[in-house]
């Protein structure tokens, strides 16, 4: 197995850690924002399969990451599903409200995704052609949870509150909608994987907001649930699972739910994490976004102190959340420079 990230993956300890970042293709770079120009709109890049394989080799091509990630949006399941998506300018995203058991009953199941989804899947296909025979090729999704939030709200929210509202109110329907996408995802990623994906990963962005009881009820058991299917129709592709802000829930989070590794978000400590989450296996993570805007030696002190935190264990060197519209190109390569010199 000669790719860094899936021998990473795979529970090797290596002296330089295979680097990607979250959002890697993205509005940060001049070549994307000018291959997202050519495609009129944001869900049109994500929908036309050569722009959209064009926009996930963009970094590649620049910096010669270890992963390239398909280039889409969490918010694509739903739309297959059948809720009314799109994008304003400025704000990000909008749907159609799942608040009643009528807006649920609306919706659809099953097979039906991939009619929809079949330009996403035809992107993958081309990457796994294009990429670079050292590029391991991520799939992902978004978490049941997480997609809940923006299916129940409308919109995303600071503190995901109409989720929690509906949850509480009328369990049984948030119940349904959870099994409904909890489904739906384990088909979807299914279906990136027969495509070509190699690895894939399970993004729950708002997990920090469920508490106790409710993390392992709707963050936790539905991640096992998705892994534990995904595992048996394809045994050897890594999951990687992403509880953002998950805090002392990282601990043990592997183990319970079959995840071949964890990524961490930057409000836990690299020494903290490698005592109490590396101990299972790899992590992923977790250099604060910020630097990647600010840059100057603060990046590269930070960087050396995460590679050599994890550096006794399996480590995929990432970024705690994203990479954002105003970090600076030449701050990336140089957290590159500075995993490889420090490793």
């Amino acid at each position: 197995m000669t790719k860094k990230l899936l021998r990473a993956l795979n529970g090797e300890t290596q002296a330089v850690p295979p680097i990607w970042m979250m959002r890697q293709a993205g509005r940060y770079l001049p070549e994307y924002r000018a291959t997202r120009a050519q495609a009129g709109d944001f869900l049109s890049l994500c929908y036309n399969s050569e722009l959209a394989a064009e926009v996930t080799l963009q970094p590649i091509r620049r910096y010669g990451f270890d992963a390239a990630i398909l280039f889409a949006d969490i918010l694509l399941l739903p739309q297959a599903l059948g809720a009314d998506l799109w994008f304003v300018t400025g704000e990000g995203p909008r749907l159609s409200t799942i608040t009643a058991q009528g807006d649920f009953d609306k919706l659809g199941q099953g097979e039906m995704i991939h009619e929809t989804l079949n330009p996403i899947y035809e992107t993958v296909r081309i990457l796994r052609r294009e990429l670079p025979e050292e590029t391991t090729l991520i799939g992902f999704a978004g978490a049941p949870w997480t997609v809940a939030t923006y299916m129940i709200a409308g919109r995303g929210t600071p503190d995901q509150g109409p989720a929690h509202a509906l949850k509480a109110e009328n369990t049984p329907l948030f119940d349904a909608l959870m099994e409904r996408l909890t489904v739906a995802t384990i088909d979807y990623l299914s279906a990136q994987i027969e495509a070509g994906a190699e690895v894939v990963k399970l993004f729950d962005s708002w997990a920090g907001s469920l508490k106790g009881a409710d993390f392992d009820r709707y963050a936790l058991q539905p991640a096992k649930t998705i892994i534990a299917e995904l595992k048996s129709r394809h045994p050897n592709v890594p999951v990687i699972a992403f509880p953002r802000e998950a805090g002392e829930a990282y601990v043990g989070f592997a183990k319970a739910t079959g995840a071949d590794c964890v990524a961490l978000d930057n409000s836990v400590s690299p020494d903290w994490a490698a005592a109490h989450v590396q101990v299972d296996g790899c992590v992923q993570g977790n250099l604060a976004s910020r630097h990647m805007v600010t840059g100057g030696d603060a990046l590269v002190q930070e960087t050396r102190a995460i590679v050599k935190a994890f550096s006794n264990g399996p480590h995929i060197f990432n970024l705690g959340h994203g990479i954002t519209p105003d970090a600076d190109p030449e701050n990336v390569q140089l957290m590159i420079d500075t995993v490889r010199e420090t490793a």
